[in-house]
């Protein structure tokens, strides 16, 4: 099944979700900002990317430049930060069997969908 991790207040995640809506296919929305992700999945996530922990990062959010930017940080420590502060994660994320990708634009889901 097809899996979208969804911020409700993104414009481009609503836009991905729009898409997933059009297509018809059945899918479920992970809401990751009321349901808090694990280390466990946001890892799977990461590796189905195919890309390391910073490139999942928003570094334009506050909290990013106000509290990490600048500062080596492991690729461990980056997951754990994205943990605490979920906001962080880019988004959409969608999923589908081993393929993933983020839906910047949102027209990239319709590669894997």
């Amino acid at each position: 099944m097809i899996k979208i991790y969804h911020n409700s207040r993104c414009s481009k995640s609503r836009c991905g979700l729009d898409l997933l809506n059009k297509s018809g296919k059945k899918f479920e929305v992970v809401k990751y900002l009321e349901d808090s992700l694990d280390k466990e999945e946001l890892t799977h996530i990461i590796a189905l990317l195919n890309i390391s922990p910073i490139q999942l990062v928003r570094k334009e959010e506050t909290i990013w430049k106000a509290d990490y930017k600048g500062r080596k940080l492991t690729d461990s420590e980056i997951i754990d930060i994205m943990l605490k502060h979920p906001k962080l994660i880019q988004r959409p994320i969608v999923i589908h069997h081993d393929k993933a990708v983020i839906g910047r634009p949102p027209e990239l889901i319709l590669d894997i969908i």
